[in-house]
């Protein structure tokens, strides 16, 4: 094997790169200047997500255990974008003192995750999957718990850490079906002896259960609300829109290209699970004063929507619901951008201190709604054409039933989302947050975000060109 062949693991290796050049500058650089780490590892990991978008040959690995293609590339790059943004949000929040002196280890902890998740999505072998994995969720629970004289960030950090271990055991345990009855973890071999054998299809229920986990898939989705309001914004924002996307990207894959035979049974399971995740995440949403709870069951019943792309079964759903990741990260990141810029400024969290918001912040303001508007799906904005993609994929496989459930969920959701516009555009407050001005990075994140929501609705060629990809199906 040549060492050209391992440009293959490009973003990998990119990653990991990055990670000692941070460890590095830790190391040498001026304690009393450490704040300009953020900046380095910024620009450092820009200029890697740049490199991304470079053409690079697909191909396979280790005796296909790892696996490059089109697809898994294009995959990797959305994601690096969403953390590309997170890194760039969380530069207000890493200049307070108590966190001034951990910066490194943030960035450490965080480009860890992403080559876990890198990992997980090139996958062709369960054991390079399940490492991917173990990977991208234990540095996530030290994320969790990183404001650790906070009673409510160490309890998340426990919160995520336990539920992580029960997921990743109920995973193993499917697997260990799974081998048991083909004799083999490679993807493409399990696909092959994969049938309906009760004991086989046992294993693929245990292994979606452990996927559902990391999903906040109903009713696997407990732990969401508490993990998200304890952790730091910055982190919680990562957790709804990075860890989340990742899994969705490799559920894709696995699903596509390891059990299609079983189509009718996942169908089944995915039905089921779509519509609750959507009905309880929105029924909860509506009862959240806590921002970060708000959009954390916000987030439940976006995942809802994204399973309506799954149970198409082809490749107009495949297409759909990457796009609709793309489309989520600008989102998302918008309505938690400027969550974290208040949280940053003021320490308030609630809906109710938003009261007014529009009179002091009317920029802020606009921008919240915009993410908003996007998130329940209101045209003309991008989550509009993301919602409509997924319900034509579904209704193009007949499940009509399903699609009117999902459409009756993005009324009820835009009632929650309009609770949070009327409060800052039409609730009166005696002490609305006071007028303050974002710095430099927050603006700049900010504006990709609303540039990033106007440009993927309208840029039609990105669908198309997702679209045209091979996924398998």
């Amino acid at each position: 094997m040549s060492l050209g062949t391992f440009l293959i693991m490009r973003h990998e290796l990119l990653l990991i790169a990055a990670a000692l050049s941070v460890l590095i500058a830790e190391i040498f650089w001026d304690p009393d200047k450490k704040k300009g780490i953020s900046l380095f590892s910024i620009i450092l990991f820009g200029v890697i997500t740049i490199i991304g978008f470079i053409p690079s040959p697909s191909g396979s690995l280790f005796g296909g255990m790892y696996i490059s293609s089109g697809t898994t590339l294009l995959m990797k790059n959305i994601l690096n974008i969403g953390v590309l943004l997170v890194f760039i949000q969380s530069v207000t929040w890493l200049k307070k003192e108590e966190n001034s002196e951990k910066i490194s280890e943030y960035f450490l902890l965080l480009i860890s995750t992403l080559v876990g998740m890198n990992f997980m999505i090139s996958a062709g072998h369960f054991l390079i999957f399940y490492i991917g994995i173990e990977l991208a969720t234990i540095p996530i629970a030290a994320l969790a718990a990183y404001d650790r004289y906070k009673n409510k960030s160490a309890e998340a950090g426990i919160k995520l850490i336990l539920s992580s271990a029960l997921s990743s055991g109920i995973l193993l345990y499917g697997l260990s079906m799974i081998y048991g009855t083909t004799g083999t973890l490679y993807f493409s071999e399990v696909a092959k002896l994969f049938g309906n054998n009760n004991l086989q299809i046992l294993g693929f229920i245990f292994f979606f259960a452990g996927m559902a986990f990391k999903i906040s898939i109903v009713p696997f989705h407990l732990w969401t609300a508490d993990v998200y309001e304890g952790s730091p914004v910055n982190i919680t924002s990562y957790l709804s829109v990075i860890s989340k996307g990742a899994a969705v990207f490799i559920l894709i894959i696995i699903l596509f290209t390891v059990f299609p035979v079983i189509i009718a049974t996942w169908q089944k399971t995915i039905y089921v699970t779509s519509v609750l995740t959507m009905t309880i995440g929105n029924l909860f949403a509506i009862r959240q004063q806590n921002l970060k709870r708000f959009l954390a069951f916000s987030s439940i019943s976006q995942a809802g929507y994204i399973l309506l792309g799954l149970i198409g079964g082809n490749q107009l759903g495949m297409a759909s619901v990457i796009y609709y990741i793309l489309v989520y990260i600008f989102s998302n990141l918008g309505a938690f951008g400027v969550v974290t810029a208040i949280s940053n400024a003021t320490g308030k969290e609630n809906i109710d201190d938003y009261n007014g918001l529009y009179q002091t912040n009317p920029k802020l303001s606009l921008i919240m709604t915009l993410a908003l508007f996007s998130l329940a799906g209101i045209p003309p904005v991008a989550g509009f054409f993301g919602k409509f993609f997924l319900f034509t994929a579904a209704a193009q496989k007949g499940y009509y039933l399903l699609v009117l459930i999902a459409v009756l969920n993005t009324i009820i959701s835009l009632f929650y989302y309009l609770l949070v516009v009327k409060a800052m555009f039409i609730n009166k407050s005696e002490n609305p947050v006071e007028k303050f001005r974002s710095d430099f990075p927050t603006r700049f994140a900010l504006g990709i975000c609303i540039a990033g929501i106007v440009v993927t609705g309208f840029a039609s060629i990105i669908f198309e060109a997702i679209r045209n990809l091979s996924f398998g199906v």
